[in-house]
């Protein structure tokens, strides 16, 4: 079995109890979906955990803005370079290296789809949605970068499936969000009970003024927060 984990953001206490739910079901692999490190309390605490897994890894977004802030909205630039400070430059480059994409058998592993890192899709079908499908072949695709655990049926026939966020979902559930890939090809979404509010509390510590935003997602688990 394998286990589907992304936008996990440095909230490394969401992250040790989704590990734990893993292993009473019998993960032995997982595939990691970006946004590892950046926004949160713990980044650097969170690589190494995640560095013990048998793994493959992608990158996301966060990855990519933390090596390059200038391409980043400005109200999270300051986040960006706390989390930098707490990673180390050597880190900061090994993790904006990752491949975008992964894959294996017939599933497509991205962040935000195969076009964008930032870009990706809803549970409800938008307009952009065959623009940002051209060429996928696959008969899954598996992304995150929404915060939002769903799965669906593209138009193409694509099956889209979105695991959730572990570290900061924005589905008015604070519960961290995971999915499980079983051998016959079937996906199960799980939810993880955690102290949300001191994870929220730690970002405000350890980012500062910076970390207010990051903050108030978790605590409302919805992306409006500003």
């Amino acid at each position: 079995m394998t286990g589907l984990l992304y936008d996990i953001h440095g909230n490394l206490p969401a992250l040790e109890a989704v590990l734990d739910d893993a292993a009473r079901e019998g993960v032995e692999r997982f595939v990691l979906g970006g946004d590892y490190a950046l926004f949160g309390a713990w980044p650097a605490e969170t690589v190494e955990l995640l560095e013990t897994l048998d793994a493959v890894w992608i990158r996301g977004n966060g990855e990519r803005w933390t090596a390059a802030p200038e391409a980043a909205p400005e109200n999270v630039r300051g986040a960006i370079t706390r989390c930098r400070e707490l990673l180390g430059g050597d880190l900061v480059r090994e993790l904006a290296s990752l491949p975008e994409t992964h894959a294996e058998d017939d599933i497509l592993f991205c962040h935000g789809s195969p076009e964008s890192d930032v870009r990706s899709f809803l549970p409800q079908p938008a307009d952009d949605e065959e623009e940002l499908l051209e060429g996928v072949s696959h008969g899954r695709l598996v992304f995150g970068h929404t915060h939002l655990a769903f799965a669906r049926r593209a138009r193409s026939g694509t099956e889209l499936l979105n695991p959730g966020s572990v570290g900061m979902p924005f589905d008015a559930d604070h519960r961290a969000a995971w999915a499980l890939l079983r051998e016959d090809g079937t996906a199960e979404h799980r939810r993880v009970a955690y102290d949300h509010g001191a994870s929220a509390a730690a970002v405000r510590e350890a980012l500062g003024e910076a970390g207010e935003l990051p903050a108030r997602r978790i605590e409302r688990a919805s992306s409006d927060a500003d």
